[in-house]
């Protein structure tokens, strides 16, 4: 079966200024948008957060890979992801400058990952007042 090509949510270590963005997405994708992520909860994780269902939302940006780059994304993604305690969901998102819905992957924690305490803020980079984007 065919993966659909979705845009990626990003909420932790790959959103725009944090540590892993430039390391993985940097010349892969096409647009960059801030979106949040409803009916989600954001917990800490071990140097990165994760997102499980819930009565919230999570901050964080739409991906778009660039013309061509889908499947080097998906792959590079999912090598990153998956091994770390995520699984790979489609998720409606709602993107910021519009209010539109869009249809997105998700990395959620996959059953039995080691969540730490709820970020209330469900925003990463406001987790600590004073947080640095780059842990």
């Amino acid at each position: 079966m065919r993966t659909p090509e979705l845009p990626f949510f990003v909420y932790g270590t790959l959103r725009p200024g944090a540590y892993n963005h430039d390391r993985f997405l940097l010349g892969r994708t096409a647009a960059e948008e801030e979106a949040e992520l409803p009916g989600a909860v954001l917990h800490d994780g071990p140097g990165y957060p994760y997102v499980v269902p819930g009565a919230g939302r999570v901050l964080g940006a739409l991906m778009t890979a660039a013309p061509g780059a889908y499947g080097e994304l998906l792959t590079v993604l999912d090598r990153v992801e998956l091994p770390a305690g995520y699984r790979r969901t489609a998720r409606d998102v709602l993107r910021t400058r519009d209010g539109a819905l869009v249809r997105a992957w998700v990395y959620e924690a996959a059953p039995g990952a080691a969540l730490g305490a709820r970020i209330g803020s469900g925003d990463w980079f406001n987790r600590v007042p004073g947080a640095p984007r780059t842990p």
